[in-house]
């Protein structure tokens, strides 16, 4: 049982919800549809998940293998899928709009071509700005100058999003540089003390290299155990900052920690920001130009003349939207080639960018509310109903909640008191669909928190909409509740 929905339910305070049964009941079926007993088997749909593959007495159908055939001998759009992809490290010449940030990361690095230490670095600012990729592209230049000048550098590069405890974290660097040394490492991920995996850390580097970067990307989601006076990302910052002054190591180690949170330093403890002393680099958002220089550094990952002249304008325009990203400028464009190629066009057009939008919009909200329990998803459609009815696609959390206590009544849900709904909006923005501010309209209003949504509002509801429960509700209804209680709010 989680503890994620079991705070002051209203209906009853003593029982916190079930949520697998609660999950179930989302995604069952409507009322009045037929029932699938709980032993019984359930075939899919082959014809809609696959072709036939049967052939017609008239030879009408194609089988699985002449499809695939039949696709591998079309040219297609897609030249070169690499340049397509947002993790992939291309050359400088590539780089775009970032020649500050570029030029003072290689001038901090650059000290690592004479066996020297380079300085700890912090690279902060909202994701998809270059960060990962122009670390990653010095560091590549640094390691191919270091192997003419017969010195051992590395880099060693994790992501911190998923790792939920320091031992683990440490066991992944350890894991890392292993492989970057092409050695094994010599200790379990689970069943010894993290000690033990800083010491098969510590064995690694000194045996292998001469100079190592660690590159910690989203080094703010390493929060770790609660119980720790300070956060995970702190403590791992602390030790692996002072391992070179504690004599542990006798390879030169330098810190390029990466987060998209600009206040994530103020949580570092004072003994681990006395001994990490970053140079910062920050990173602004790519606006509308410089995504469409971006874009056009990469057209050539399609065949020549199939890209109409305003699909590169509008994805940069669709990008910069949404937090001026470059991996969602590269990622939309990417997906309008894949629809246009399976629509069997010969070009990709403006409408492939703008299914291809809704495509990528739909497709990461469902990843996110397929993972969240009942309660968030009631919390998130009442907030994103009311930011709909908005111009600035924001909703204010004492109108939110109310919209919230009408839904959870429609479809007798627990009903949770509004403390509790803000937190848990406020838990949804770890997932970056939304995002808040404290405000105040006038004396006579009091405080409250308005949260504003990321993506289009409507598509969120959209999505929702999909569980059964909250798609029985008619959207009418919440609409003209939303309406009033917005009209209440003067």
């Amino acid at each position: 049982m989680g503890t994620d929905d079991s705070e002051n339910p209203q209906n009853d305070p003593g029982i916190p919800e079930d949520e697998t049964t609660t999950q179930a009941n989302l995604s069952s079926s409507s009322p009045g549809s037929d029932a699938v007993s709980e032993n019984a088997s359930v075939t899919p749909d082959t014809e809609t998940a696959f072709p036939s593959t049967d052939t017609d007495s008239d030879g009408g159908s194609q089988s699985i293998e002449e499809m695939l055939l039949e696709f591998d001998e079309q040219e297609g759009l897609i030249r070169d899928r690499s340049l397509l992809d947002p993790n992939h490290v291309v050359k400088e010449d590539r780089i775009v709009g970032r020649d500050k940030q570029l030029q003072e990361v290689t001038k901090m690095l650059r000290v690592a071509l004479g066996n020297n230490r380079p300085p700890n670095l912090f690279l902060y600012g909202p994701s998809g700005t270059g960060k990962s990729l122009i670390t990653k592209a010095v560091c590549n230049n640094i390691s191919r100058l270091c192997e003419s000048r017969d010195i051992r550098f590395g880099t060693v590069e994790i992501n911190c999003q998923d790792l939920d405890t320091l031992g683990v974290a440490v066991y992944e660097l350890a894991s890392r540089t292993a492989d970057e040394a092409n050695v094994d490492v010599e200790v379990p991920k689970y069943g010894v003390a993290t000690k033990e995996k800083w010491d098969d850390l510590y064995r690694i580097v000194n045996e292998n290299f001469d100079s190592v970067v660690f590159v910690l990307d989203e080094l703010d989601m390493l929060v770790g155990r609660r119980d720790k006076q300070e956060p995970g990302f702190s403590r791992l910052l602390y030790q692996l900052s002072r391992s070179g002054a504690n004599n542990e190591l006798t390879a030169h180690i330098s810190i390029v920690a990466i987060s998209n949170d600009t206040k994530m330093m103020e949580s570092v403890g004072s003994r681990a920001l006395s001994s990490f002393t970053p140079e910062d680099v920050h990173f602004d958002d790519y606006d509308a130009d410089q995504l469409q220089a971006i874009l056009r550094r990469r057209q050539d990952a399609f065949h020549n003349n199939v890209l109409d002249d305003d699909v590169i304008p509008l994805t940069a325009a669709f990008a910069a939207q949404t937090h001026g990203d470059a991996r969602k400028a590269i990622d939309l464009i990417r997906v309008a080639g894949e629809l246009a190629e399976r629509e069997g066009d010969d070009r990709i057009r403006e409408m492939h960018v703008r299914e291809a939008q809704d495509k990528v919009e739909k497709n990461r909200v469902l990843e996110v509310v397929r993972g969240i329990s009942t309660q968030k998803k009631l919390c998130l459609y009442a907030t994103a109903a009311v930011a709909a009815e908005t111009d600035d696609s924001s909703a204010r959390s004492t109108t939110g909640y109310r919209v919230y206590q009408f839904l959870t009544d429609s479809i007798e849900a627990d009903q949770y008191y509004q403390e509790t709904y803000v937190n848990k909006m406020k838990e949804l923005t770890t997932y970056s669909l939304v995002d808040f501010e404290r405000r105040s309209h006038g004396p006579s209003s009091g405080m409250f928190l308005e949260f504003q949504f990321g993506e289009r509002p409507e598509t969120i509801l959209e999505t929702l909409r999909e569980d059964s429960r909250i798609g029985g509700v008619d959207p009418g209804e919440i609409q003209t509740v939303v309406k009033a209680q917005i009209r209440n709010e003067t």
